[in-house]
């Protein structure tokens, strides 16, 4: 039986392997380029949580399919290089920033849109002032924001675009293993068991395959570290209590480190005007927000994250971490929501008290409980400190009404050893994006991609 035979295989089309994909072909028009994705074409991703509720698909539609995670975010793209991954390990700071700004300049030219949100110097200063002031370190930010209902239309322009390059590309196929033979690399193996060889193999399967990846890497005997878990609960709050901070700002990125426990706690993925929502991880809900270009709600939502790193002997973070959401997902039936009052006060809360409170929720099919019966005690303490401090900073961030839904969990993935151009120890393989634990965001993704596509033009 004969063997398929390409220059360079890309297993996951998230952004990570979709900027690789575009940066490949334009360095090397006419290579023989195959991507792989596990998950359903963009068109085809449809999600029963965002009408009812999640029914464990045995392929997430939000997780995965063509545009991986970020074609149904909220389509954040930050450009600084200060947060969404660890590519300042690997480049010096001055590399850092062109590979952002080429990351950029990608989005905008598959549709994203022109315009940025950030505020200017002087309102910059005055906030920063005030966070200090508050016991919080802010971080000001340029945004371009997408929107969770263009992101598709971005994504699929890219599609689209690789297809008249002469790029295959074939969804609903899953990797089994990665082939390789006296440290080089030799292509992929898939479930079915049909090999395909490749001079170059790109490993871009997002947060959702990052498991896959780290049982791969212990085969191959590539070294791992594990990153930290961030875990937390997502909180929703009238829009006009965070105005101060989202008209001027868009997204504030807040940073403070807890009195009690010394543990880093921040704001994650803030969405003026907008919905929370629900992602899975395989048997696991857990909870997330998104916010729209073309329509808004009364709500503004943010995640509130404790990062926690672990020490020999253990080993587990993204098992400590599904364990927490699992609990979670078994009192509620999926996501708890309860309001900050009853959990100051000790007590579930009910439906007719979300009723009663000031906030709508915007998540249908949330259950009303209690918080304290999911979250550690030292993650409680964390987050209660975090929301009194914000709330020096946004009075009525804190008030009784406010509502916590639990749990979210960010899984940052085990980080593979790699190099500068983020080749692993075997030649040939590179390990990009989210599941790779190199990133955390749309940018940063994609310059990874970028970065990797680089290194195997020359090599080829």
């Amino acid at each position: 039986m004969s063997v398929e035979r390409y220059d360079a295989i890309i297993v996951g089309a998230g952004p990570a392997g979709v900027f690789a994909a575009i940066e490949l072909m334009e360095h090397r028009p006419g290579s023989r380029l195959l991507v792989l994705e596990r998950g359903k074409p963009i068109s085809e991703r449809s999600c029963p949580a965002r009408e009812r509720s999640c029914v464990n698909c045995p392929t997430c539609a939000i997780m995965t399919g063509w545009g991986g995670a970020g074609a149904f975010s909220d389509g954040k793209l930050t450009l600084s290089t200060d947060v969404g991954g660890w590519l300042g390990d690997y480049l010096d700071a001055r590399e850092l920033e062109r590979l952002v700004d080429d990351s950029d300049r990608m989005w905008l030219r598959f549709g994203a849109t022109t315009e940025i949100h950030g505020p200017d110097q002087e309102t910059a200063a005055r906030l920063v002032h005030d966070a200090t002031l508050a016991g919080m370190r802010l971080i000001p930010m340029r945004i371009r924001h997408i929107g969770s209902d263009r992101s598709p239309a971005v994504l699929q322009a890219m599609y689209d675009h690789l297809v008249e390059v002469g790029v295959e590309v074939r969804t609903r196929t899953e990797v089994a293993r990665i082939r390789e033979h006296a440290g080089v690399v030799q292509g992929v193996e898939l479930i079915d068991g049909t090999s395909i060889d490749a001079s170059a193999v790109v490993v871009a399967p997002g947060r959702d395959g990052a498991d896959w990846l780290a049982a791969q890497a212990r085969s191959l005997g590539i070294p791992l570290v594990n990153n930290a878990v961030d875990i937390g609960v997502r909180v929703e709050v009238p829009a006009p209590v965070m105005e101060p901070l989202t008209v001027p700002l868009y997204e504030a990125k807040l940073i403070q480190y807890s009195r009690r426990f010394g543990d880093q706690v921040r704001t994650f993925c803030m969405n003026p005007y907008g919905a929370v929502t629900t992602e899975s991880y395989g048997t696991i809900v857990t909870v997330n927000g998104h916010s729209y270009a073309e329509r808004r709600t009364e709500n503004t939502n943010f995640a509130v994250l404790v990062s926690q790193s672990f020490t020999h002997p253990f080993q587990e973070p993204i098992t400590y971490g599904t364990s927490i959401a699992r609990l979670a997902n078994l009192l509620g039936e999926g996501i708890l929501v309860q309001r900050l009052g009853d959990l100051r006060a000790g007590r579930r809360s009910t439906e007719k008290r979300i009723a009663e409170s000031v906030v709508v929720p915007t998540l249908r099919g949330a259950t009303p409980g209690d918080l304290s019966f999911v979250l550690p005690y030292r993650h409680l303490v964390d987050i209660l400190e975090f929301l009194d401090s914000l709330d020096t900073l946004v009075p009525g961030v804190a008030a009784d009404g406010t509502l916590l839904y639990g749990v979210e969990v960010k899984f940052y993935s085990s980080r593979l050893q790699v190099g500068a151009d983020l080749q692993t120890p075997i030649t040939g393989l590179y390990a990009i994006g989210d599941g790779a634990g190199v990133t955390r965001g749309l940018i940063q993704s994609g310059a990874s991609g970028l970065l990797a596509a680089r290194a195997i033009a020359k090599a080829l």
